[in-house]
């Protein structure tokens, strides 16, 4: 599938929410979930600053959608994030049987802005959804987006002395 103006509107909460978590101290991550009939149904943003490096927003997701969603309706479901999914919440997309996934940034744009400013690699080797879920419907990195991601994490790094 080709990312459209729905798409960009949904990507453009994301980032919103990212920067929220930014302005609170957290990781520049957003996430919303919409069930096949367009209704948001969910978001959040990432929560991992008090040391729970498990409170990503796509997590919370997948665990959401466990519990308030048929299987159906995970599936019909596109899951929206300002950053590709890491490994652990591919794998908790995988396991629920969410539906589709875009993405604004990609894993590959964050190595790499990451590698130009030195900041040490993570604990979790950065690998694309696919390569965790392979039958996963992945659509991103979304076009417009790379500038304004790019000065959140950079605003991330120097606020954390990277």
């Amino acid at each position: 599938m080709t990312i459209s103006e729905t798409d960009l509107v949904h990507l453009r909460r994301c980032v919103d929410l990212a920067r929220e978590a930014l302005e609170d101290g957290d990781e520049p991550f957003g996430s919303v979930l919409v069930s096949g009939a367009g209704q948001v149904l969910f978001e959040d943003r990432n929560r991992v600053k008090d040391g729970d490096g498990t409170r990503h927003p796509e997590f919370e997701i997948a665990r959401w959608a466990a519990a308030h969603l048929t299987p159906a309706e995970r599936a019909d479901a596109v899951v929206y994030t300002s950053g590709e999914h890491c490994p652990m919440c591919s794998a908790a997309h995988g396991w629920v049987g969410l539906g589709r996934i875009v993405y604004a940034g990609s894993t590959a744009q964050l190595v790499a802005w990451a590698a130009e400013r030195g900041v040490p690699a993570g604990p979790v080797a950065p690998l694309p959804i696919q390569d965790v879920v392979p039958g996963a419907v992945v659509d991103g990195p979304a076009l417009g987006f790379a500038e304004e991601l790019r000065a959140l994490h950079e605003r991330r790094w120097e606020r954390d002395g990277v």
